[in-house]
């Protein structure tokens, strides 16, 4: 069993004016039945209420703490903005207590800014990024991820992303200098079953385990092949490898090279 580095973790205290409780729905929808199995359980959350759109602009802001989010992966920063307002954010990698941050259109290219993207020049890792001015980042928010400016033209910038899929945004997007914290996450060792439990996941059977009314891959005499040509869920609907992306989606006319197949 292993876990992540907390050394850069400065405190276990939430701040309770940027927390609420969400309820936990257990992957049931409104009529009680289960719509995402093996969730239930787990230790209780309190949500931190994080700033993904940053809008306060050309006002400095000092990081108080940088704490521990029991909702993401990335580890989030208290920030204190010089008129006394405090909001949380996402703690880029390196970010210390006492680091002096700040929004602007055109602000200094130091971990933990945030600029526009025309402003950030080729081969800088951002994160948080915009895909629609003014909505907030969407790309790049969980651990250790990044997305890098690969060039400038017409408008948009061009985006390597940690995938290695290429997109266009629109350059007067903002986007967060640096690389996010606590990348070392997705080398975790879950180690036991109860831990899982703590985390809200429940067990999981086997198709091959079940009886053939259960699932696809039911039944036989002791363990058998799976007997389908193609993988398949409970339900028999065509699973690994299938492409679920919808082909009318707004965004796909902005990729301009899709992550590679892994092998």
């Amino acid at each position: 069993m292993t876990t992540v580095d907390y050394s850069t973790v400065t405190t276990d205290v939430r701040f309770k004016p940027l927390t609420k409780h969400l309820q936990s729905h257990a992957g049931r929808n409104h009529k009680g039945r289960i719509t995402v199995r093996h969730q239930g359980g787990g230790n209780k959350k309190a949500y931190r209420m994080v700033d993904f759109r940053q809008d306060k602009l050309n006002i400095p802001a000092r990081i108080e703490t940088i704490e521990y989010d029991p909702y993401r992966t990335a580890f989030i920063a208290l920030a204190l903005y010089r008129d006394g307002e405090r909001r949380y954010m996402l703690a880029a990698q390196g970010m210390k207590v006492g680091d002096e941050i700040v929004v602007a259109e055109s602000a200094p290219l130091v971990t933990g800014n945030r600029l526009m993207l025309k402003h950030i020049p080729t081969g800088m890792f951002v994160h948080n990024v915009e895909m629609r001015p003014g909505n907030g980042g969407k790309i790049a928010r969980s651990a250790g991820t990044y997305a890098e400016v690969m060039g400038q033209s017409d408008g948009y910038t061009d985006l390597r992303l940690s995938s290695k899929e290429t997109r266009r945004v629109p350059w007067n997007g903002y986007a967060s200098v640096g690389q996010l914290s606590n990348g070392e996450w997705n080398l975790v060792n879950i180690g036991k079953a109860g831990r899982s439990r703590w985390l809200g996941i429940r067990p999981t059977v086997r198709g091959s385990a079940m009886n053939p009314v259960d699932h696809p891959y039911g039944g036989g005499e002791g363990k058998q092949p799976r007997g389908t040509k193609r993988p398949k869920t409970r339900w028999g609907k065509v699973t690994g490898g299938r492409k679920t992306r919808k082909h009318k989606k707004w965004s796909t006319q902005f990729i301009t090279q899709r992550r590679p197949k892994i092998r």
